[in-house]
């Protein structure tokens, strides 16, 4: 190890970690069915029409799994075995974590979500019980660490991680004014460090026969990029005829 003795030369790069979100059928997942090498992780079995590698994914069980599995390719290759892993959406992650955070916090309190048979008379699960509404949001901290592992795990076995998620539009009050925020649909926090996490996110969205991603920031919608190519920038990235035939083109994106 030296140390630096001039700043170094920044280049353009494909990002590590990229977000897409948008309006269901906006093309999010076509779009992204179109790289090559694409391993994606179908967590709302979505891909059915699509020719793609997949994984389907009902449970956290099958994501460990699935880990698994890649890394024994891995292994096996000696080298990542896939140049993109796309997860799928990163919206539904977020239900798929709540039974493992409920067993977590069950090991540190066994009565936690708990009650008393009325015919047996014995302690059994309360179904209802929901780790969410545990006091000062504790157990959102759970489901955010949950969420940012399943994520990282895969990061590994391929040159960029792809999330995919649902668009939600809120209304803030801004300088006493009402205003339509648009970000991807994860609760709290966790959008701010999914987010945090990424190195571009990017809003799908249609004009027409069109389908752009916006990395355009500035507005009350949340886009942003570090790659140089894609920062400030918006990529027609589809485009269909008159008889519905799609031209996908994402060699913007990734270069």
């Amino acid at each position: 190890m030296e140390l630096p003795t001039s700043r170094q030369e920044v280049t353009d790069y494909n990002p590590k970690r990229m977000l897409l979100y948008g309006l269901p059928k906006s093309g999010k997942s076509t779009v992204v069915s179109e790289l090559e090498d694409n391993l994606i992780l179908d967590l709302e079995d979505g891909y059915r029409s699509l020719p793609v590698m997949r994984l389907k994914i009902r449970n956290a069980a099958d994501l460990k799994e699935a880990k698994k599995l890649i890394h024994a390719k891995a292994k096996e290759l000696k080298k990542k075995p896939y140049k993109y892993i796309t997860i799928d959406n990163v919206t539904r992650l977020e239900e798929m974590v709540l039974p493992v955070a409920e067993e977590l916090h069950r090991a540190k309190d066994p009565d936690w979500g708990t009650k008393i048979d009325p015919v047996t008379g014995q302690q059994v699960i309360d179904k209802t019980a929901d780790i969410r509404d545990l006091k000062y949001g504790r157990g959102y901290g759970y489901i955010r660490d949950l969420v940012q592992d399943f994520i990282t795990m895969f990061e590994p076995y391929c040159n960029t991680i792809i999330l995919i998620a649902h668009q939600k539009d809120k209304e803030v009050d801004k300088n006493s004014g009402k205003m339509t925020e648009v970000s991807p649909d994860l609760p709290g926090k966790l959008s701010q460090i999914v987010c945090g996490m990424m190195d571009a996110v990017g809003l799908v969205y249609r004009r027409g026969n069109r389908t752009f991603i916006s990395f355009e920031g500035g507005d009350d919608t949340l886009k942003e990029a570090r790659p140089l190519h894609l920062r400030g920038k918006v990529f027609c990235v589809a485009e269909s005829d008159e008889e519905n035939n799609i031209k996908i083109d994402m060699s913007q994106i990734f270069i």
